[in-house]
C-alpha cells in the first residue's frame, strides 16, 4: 500500500519541487498543504489518513492530544535538529518515530543586514512614494559608519552579522550571559560590560539568541527604555526574547526609530494583528530561513529521512 505524506506549511508550493523526491516516488504521495492549519481539530481531521508529516521548523505543535488522534501516522520529520513544540515522549508512545534534519546552511544574517539597511535608507517608504508619485525623497537615512552595533549573542550567527558590521566601518559590541572576554576577542569585538550598557550605547541592537527560560522577554519595557531614540531594534531571532507589547508601545510613542522583525508570537500573522499596522516598523514573514539552498538541504534531507525509515534504518533522529 501506498503511504501518503503531509508537506505542511508549503506556503510557496516549493517542497516537492525543491528536492529530487524519486527515491520514494514508488512507495509515497507527496501532498502540499499551502495554508496553515493552526487549529488542532482541524489539523487532526486534515492528518488523519496520513503517514509521514513533514514540517517546517516550530511553528505547528504535535502535542500529545493530536498525536492521540493520528492513529495512521508513523513518521515526522522536522526542519533541523532541535524541536521543542514535539511531544517526543507521546511520539514514542504512539510509535511515531521522529527525524530531523541539518539546520539552515545560510541562517538569517543576509536578512538581518537587509532590515538594517532598509530602516537606515528608509527603503519601504522612499520606494512606495517613488512607485505611488508620492514627494521625490522623504527620508533623511542614518549612517552606518561610524556608528556602533549592539549583538544579543555573539554565536555562529551574530559573529557573522558583527563582520558585516565591521565590514561597514562599524563599532561592535555583543553582550550575552555567558560571552567571554576570549570569544569577543575570537571575532574582533568589545564585550559590553552589561545589557544595559549595550542597549545604552547601540545605535542598532540585533538580537541572535536562542529562546529559553532565560532569554524569554529578555526586553521589556525598561530595556526598551534604555535605547536611543534614534536606535534601531532588528530581531530575527524569536519573537518571544522581545516583550511584543512593550515594542509596540516604544514604535507607537516614538521611543525608537525604528524595528525590523522576522518573527512574530503567533505565525502567520493574522490579518488584525498590531504588527501589521505598527508604525515605523520593516517586518518579513518569518523570511530568514526561506531560501532555494535551506529548502534544498530541508526537503533533500526529509526524501533520505523517509527512504531510511521505509527501509527500517531511520536517521538523523529527534528526541
Amino acid at each position: 500500500m501506498r503511504l501518503r505524506c503531509a508537506l505542511l506549511d508549503d506556503f510557496q508550493n516549493a517542497g516537492s519541487t525543491a528536492a529530487d523526491w524519486s527515491p520514494v516516488a514508488d512507495r509515497v504521495d507527496v501532498v502540499p498543504f499551502t495554508e496553515h492549519i493552526g487549529d488542532e481539530d482541524e489539523l487532526a481531521a486534515a492528518l488523519a489518513h496520513f503517514d509521514i508529516v513533514v514540517t517546517l521548523r516550530e511553528r505547528v505543535p504535535f502535542p500529545a492530544s493530536l498525536l492521540a488522534r493520528l492513529p495512521r501516522l508513523r513518521l515526522i520529520v522536522a526542519t533541523g535538529m532541535r524541536n521543542t513544540v514535539i511531544d517526543h515522549a507521546a511520539a514514542r508512545a504512539h510509535g511515531v518515530t521522529v527525524c530531523g534534519t541539518e539546520s539552515s546552511s545560510t541562517p538569517p544574517v543576509e536578512l538581518t543586514w537587509a532590515l538594517i539597511l532598509g530602516l537606515a535608507r528608509g527603503l519601504v517608504q522612499e520606494n512606495t512614494g517613488l512607485r505611488e508619485g508620492g514627494p521625490w525623497q522623504s527620508t533623511v537615512g542614518a549612517d552606518l559608519h561610524g556608528r556602533v552595533l549592539g549583538l544579543l549573542g555573539l554565536g555562529k550567527i551574530g559573529s557573522r552579522v558583527a563582520s558585516i558590521g565591521q565590514a561597514f566601518g562599524m563599532d561592535v559590541v555583543a553582550w550575552s550571559r555567558n560571552l567571554t572576554d576570549e570569544r569577543a576577542y575570537e571575532v574582533g569585538v568589545r564585550r559590553a560590560a552589561s545589557k544595559e550598557e549595550l542597549l545604552a550605547r547601540s545605535d542598532v541592537v540585533s538580537v541572535h539568541l536562542a529562546l529559553s527560560d532565560r532569554t524569554r522577554g529578555l526586553l521589556g519595557a525598561p530595556e526598551l527604555a534604555l535605547m536611543k531614540p534614534d536606535a534601531f531594534l532588528v530581531n530575527t531571532s524569536r519573537a518571544a526574547i522581545v516583550d511584543q507589547d512593550a515594542l509596540l508601545a516604544a514604535l507607537h510613542e516614538g521611543r525608537i526609530a525604528g524595528a525590523g522583525v522576522d518573527v512574530f508570537d503567533v505565525e502567520p500573522l493574522p490579518a488584525g494583528h498590531p504588527m501589521r499596522t505598527a508604525p515605523r516598523l520593516l517586518a518579513t514573514p518569518h523570511l530568514g530561513y526561506v531560501t532555494r539552498a535551506n529548502y534544498a538541504r530541508y526537503y533533500g534531507q526529509a526524501v533520505e529521512d523517509i527512504r531510511a525509515y521505509l527501509d527500517g534504518e531511520p536517521v538523523r533522529l529527534l528526541g
